[in-house]
């Protein structure tokens, strides 16, 4: 189990915008977990703990990184959302979050779904509705190489299918309508500049 609040902890990544090739590239498999990839999942916790606009999940191609793997933190924020989070998934994982899953898949989706508002933090200030199963099967591993194989509801199906969406070099804003997605065009190519500019001083 990753430690990332101890002492002064991990440096935390930048998040990559909108242009950044990473984002539009799939991502490969994570064929061993050394101690790379656990100081990776760390300062994506953290990443995630500090990013500037609330999130409840980052992929790897969010820091730049083309690798499969990703950290999520749908826990509840009030009694009302524990009582909503009755999936086998939210009971298994939400008290082990926040966490990394590697290799994460969904190996099945449900005929339901459900149209929600999404926002992601490699496109800040866009948002749209997106329509996604409401139930989805998770396979992966934990950052200790734990198999997990389990049915995951609310919050945290959603995030999964935008988070996995992102290692097959998917974006939110290729789901939306596309009155939404002409809404957003002027932002996101304000942020490929952005990162354009970033990306330099990176170098």
């Amino acid at each position: 189990m990753l430690n990332f609040f101890r002492g002064s902890g991990p440096r935390k990544y930048r998040i990559v915008y909108n242009g950044n090739p990473a984002l539009r590239r799939k991502s490969l498999p994570v064929t061993q977990i050394t101690p790379a990839i656990r100081e990776m999942a760390e300062r994506m916790l953290v990443t995630l703990r500090d990013s500037e606009v609330p999130g409840v999940g980052l992929a790897a191609p969010q820091i730049g990184e083309n690798v499969r793997m990703i950290v999520i933190d749908t826990r509840p924020t009030s009694k009302k959302e524990a009582r909503q989070a009755t999936s086998p998934g939210e009971q298994l994982l939400n008290p082990r979050m926040p966490m990394a899953l590697v290799n994460p898949e969904i190996v099945s989706y449900s005929a339901e779904k459900n149209v929600r508002g999404e926002g992601c933090l490699s496109l800040p200030g866009i948002g749209g509705d997106v329509r996604r199963s409401t139930l989805v099967t998770l396979k992966a591993q934990d950052i200790d190489g734990r198999e997990i194989l389990v049915e995951c509801g609310g919050l945290l199906a959603r995030c999964l299918q935008h988070e996995i969406d992102h290692l097959d070099g998917i974006l939110f804003v290729d789901r939306i309508s596309s009155e939404e997605r002409a809404e957003a065009e002027p932002i996101l190519g304000e942020l490929e500049v952005e990162e354009k500019a970033l990306a330099m001083m990176d170098v």
